[in-house]
């Protein structure tokens, strides 16, 4: 989407702007739930875009204890809504001729007015400009920042979305109105309702998105996660059809000792879990000449600050209006120094607030745990992005 964003952006203050993305097929039906941060929805405004039917509005968060009573609830008005329907507005309003599938990038090089791109095809391209929004699995970036590599946060998360229609009545009556957290010692599950399959907001066809923090070791616990039933280890992350079984009911077994009984009935229901192990990584640039990195393929962050899509709006956004300097270089860097101390700001705090997630900790990291892993505390903050304005 950071790709999306930027193209948009600059198209309309007069750029040729070409998105080419490496997957084949259309991204529809893809990743998960999402906070449609106000940022966002200023900026799907500002390019002419309907907001009205974004996501889920949602005004209260509540904390459940173990025997499944409310413990505690906050008053916060928020829109819970899915990648795909962010993702699905964007690729609605950019000009499909200009939208590249299947065009893999394998190297660029710049020259003296520009850059240029092959792609796995045998394909070349080129422009002012290479914009890498390729994400964690960036090949815009290991060029320009070979020593830079996502950072293992010591702990997983397993995701699910279930249809509206097959939470039972009591448990949607519980959980579906609220962003519902639960907390075991060490870990958090969350919980809250998004849309339904192509963007369907009809009352009992829309989707609950889960997500459960554990701790998981990297040496071993999160090498057993990422090994498929044939032995093969997979970088970074694992297909959901190849995660073994064992580990599926080791999860759910899990979840009859530690969560809420409206919790494990929800997590007894997921059938094919996405797996994500947590990471974070920091780029010490954003600008390399004629190329600039913005979106996870600039800064990965953790999930807590809920900031992933607003923040590759910001990125686009600053570097759209950078680039009205006719020197693009110039440009990218104003770009660079505008936007990497915000970078740098949403990951140490993903950081403080993941803390208590953690398999182990240092002492600063147990000092953080004290601080933003008390209950109040993670309802207060999961999710806001309001220390970017303190």
């Amino acid at each position: 989407m950071s790709g999306l964003l930027a193209a948009l952006m600059l198209r309309r203050r007069g750029w040729q702007a070409d998105v080419c993305e490496r997957v084949a097929g259309e991204l529809a039906g893809r990743g998960a739930g999402i906070v449609a941060q106000p940022t966002l929805i200023a900026h799907l405004q500002a390019l002419g875009l309907d907001t009205r039917a974004l996501g889920v509005p949602i005004a209260r968060r509540q904390l459940l204890d173990r025997a499944g009573r409310v413990a505690l609830t906050a008053h916060c008005p928020q829109i819970f809504t899915a990648w795909e329907r962010v993702y699905r507005l964007l690729r609605d309003a950019f000009p499909s001729a200009h939208y590249h599938r299947g065009r893999e990038l394998v190297s660029f090089a710049q020259t003296a007015g520009g850059v240029l791109a092959h792609f796995s095809d045998g394909g070349k391209a080129e422009g002012d400009v290479l914009i890498g929004a390729d994400g964690l699995r960036s090949t815009v970036r290991p060029p320009c920042l070979p020593a830079i590599a996502p950072l293992y946060a010591g702990y997983v998360a397993w995701r699910a979305m279930l249809p509206e229609d097959a939470l039972p009545p009591a448990i949607h009556r519980d959980l579906f109105d609220a962003m519902t957290f639960c907390l075991p010692p060490g870990e958090q599950w969350l919980g809250y309702p998004v849309a339904g399959p192509d963007n369907d907001l009809r009352p009992g066809r829309r989707r609950y998105n889960i997500v459960w923090y554990r701790p998981a070791k990297e040496a071993t616990e999160l090498a057993f996660l990422l090994t498929d039933e044939h032995g093969v280890r997979h970088e970074l992350s694992i297909p959901p059809p190849l995660i073994r079984r064992e580990a599926i009911a080791a999860m759910r077994a899990a979840a009859g000792q530690l969560l809420a009984p409206q919790c494990r009935a929800l997590v007894r229901q997921i059938d094919e879990p996405l797996l994500q192990p947590i990471y974070d990584m920091a780029s010490p640039r954003l600008a390399f000449g004629r190329v600039a990195l913005i979106g996870d393929a600039a800064c990965v962050a953790r999930p807590h600050v809920g900031a992933g899509v607003s923040k590759a709006a910001d990125d686009a956004a600053a570097l759209a209006a950078a680039l009205d300097d006719d020197d693009v270089e110039s440009a990218l860097s104003r770009y660079q120094a505008q936007r990497l101390p915000v970078n740098n700001r949403i990951i140490e705090r993903a950081r403080h607030l993941g803390a208590y997630l953690q398999a182990t900790q240092s002492e600063e990291e147990r000092t953080r745990s004290a601080r933003h892993g008390i209950p109040q505390a993670v309802l207060d903050e999961t999710a806001l992005v309001d220390f970017l304005h303190e």
